[in-house]
């Protein structure tokens, strides 16, 4: 079985592309999980010789909401800083032997070891100023005392606990669901306290403290309960500050998108969904930057995403393993160039003979290629949350135009 490729570019002519239309960048790892890592907004500051101030501890699946909420403050506030990945299933002893919690994350701060999400936030604001606290001192009063009630105010447990752990009997998860948006009723009312999206009068600590989780309910309640926090109109102020959020780079840089949410919950806590995935936003798909990012990672780590497909999709029972690489390395060339190209001409080969004309094996290669590197792809692990929607929207127009 041969594969035509002449109207499909090449990687090396793909990732020269894909560079030139996004600033992207990650560092290679190999051998190790993640395959990948971004590198730090504010990395350039540092002279060549000289450490990042701040060594972050966190998950390696870029998981954790904790974890994302000191990365979103270290972001936020440019200070460099380097990361040291933890498997949360399997944690070195050094590690556990380090910090008295076992738990991510925790950091080095110019030389001091502090844990906790909450109070690496403070201790960051303590030694690179208060740029997250705001100046006023009534008002700063006020956000140190939010930043300490997101953790002591039961939202968290009443929310998880409606999501993941529903009970059989409908009458309690139906006060489950009323004490949960009598807490959204809380934040509500707490945003409405100043003027402007935020919690505060400018974008604080509590924002961080509040986004991860926000983030994840939004994206799982409507697959996993069937219960939607965007567009709900009782909750107007969260939905504006949703959208005030999404407007800054940091958060963009950090967050996770629906899919992965949502991969997440039924992989990790075994909840089944009863209703549809969200729909792409495929105002983010269309952008040239996240096309250009996801062509890019996928470019620069083709030999790593090759890799799993041929030992994990089930690829490998189609055949000759050498014609099925192949037909993997072109079927991820194609989706590369069709991110970067955009152009219509999708049958493999440039074939135009319609979805019969392809070999069986070819198809089945393809169907397979792309299905499982839809669903694998991981954000903001594997590419920015942007990224990851422009690469699940490609994925479905190819599989939609020729199989």
């Amino acid at each position: 079985m041969a594969i035509a490729s002449t109207t499909i570019s090449s990687w090396e002519q793909l990732l020269e592309k894909a560079r030139q239309n996004t600033p992207a960048r990650r560092v290679k790892r190999p051998g190790q999980a993640p395959s990948t890592a971004p590198i730090p907004s504010s990395l350039h500051k540092l002279p060549p010789d000289r450490k990042p101030p701040v060594l972050l501890y966190r998950d390696s699946n870029s998981w954790c909401p904790f974890c994302e909420r000191v990365w979103f403050a270290l972001e936020e506030k440019e200070i460099p800083f380097e990361t040291e990945f933890i498997d949360l299933s399997n944690k070195p002893k050094w590690y556990t032997d380090l910090v008295p919690t076992t738990l991510v994350p925790a950091a080095y701060i110019e030389g001091k070891l502090v844990y906790e999400s909450k109070d690496i936030l403070l201790e960051l604001e303590e030694r690179f100023g208060e740029t997250l606290l705001p100046e006023n001192l009534q008002e700063n009063a006020v956000a140190r005392q939010w930043v300490d009630d997101a953790e002591t105010n039961g939202f968290r447990d009443i929310a998880y606990k409606f999501l993941r752990q529903p009970p059989e009997d409908a009458n309690e998860l139906a006060n489950l669901q009323a004490e949960f948006e009598a807490k959204l009723d809380e934040i509500e009312q707490a945003l409405s306290r100043y003027p402007g999206s935020y919690f505060l009068s400018t974008f604080s600590l509590v924002d961080i403290m509040y986004s991860p989780h926000l983030d994840r309910l939004a994206a799982n309640l409507p697959v996993y309960r069937g219960y939607h926090i965007k567009e709900n109109p009782r909750f107007p102020l969260i939905n504006a500050w949703f959208v005030a959020l999404n407007q800054r780079p940091a958060y963009n840089r950090v967050k996770s998108d629906n899919i992965t949410n949502n991969l997440l919950l039924r992989r990790r806590f075994g909840v089944e969904p009863i209703g549809s995935p969200l729909p792409l936003d495929l105002a983010d798909a269309e952008l040239i930057e996240y096309r250009a990012e996801a062509a890019e990672r996928l470019s620069d780590n083709r030999e790593v995403a090759i890799g799993d497909i041929l030992k994990n999709s089930g690829v490998q029972s189609l055949g000759d393993i050498s014609i099925i690489k192949d037909s993997v390395d072109f079927h991820l060339r194609l989706l590369a160039d069709y991110l970067i190209n955009g152009n219509g001409q999708l049958l493999p080969g440039g074939r135009t003979g319609g979805k019969e004309s392809i070999d069986p094996i070819l198809a089945a290669t393809g169907a397979i290629t792309l299905a499982y590197v839809r669903n694998r792809i991981c954000a903001p692990r594997d590419m920015s949350a942007g990224a990851a929607t422009a690469f699940r929207a490609a994925v479905d127009k190819i599989l939609t135009s020729i199989y």
